[in-house]
């Protein structure tokens, strides 16, 4: 999921969909704890798309505070 993907969401999609990923990182963890992870690499996608979610509320924030 791109920034500016993320940038035209509401307030209420992007917490939606933070949750989702964090629920599908905890899977994750879970599948690599028990050795049925198909695609380790998926983890680290799951966390950068987390990461750009909290980056862009932040910006979003500072944007809101500034003005």
């Amino acid at each position: 999921m791109k920034a500016s993907e993320i940038k035209a969401l509401s307030a209420d999609q992007r917490a939606a969909k933070l949750k989702e990923l964090k629920e599908e990182l905890f899977n994750l963890h879970f599948q690599k704890a028990i050795n049925q992870l198909d695609n380790p690499m998926r983890i680290k996608a799951v966390k950068k798309d987390i990461a750009r979610i909290k980056t862009v509320e932040r910006e979003i924030e500072l944007e809101n505070a500034n003005s």
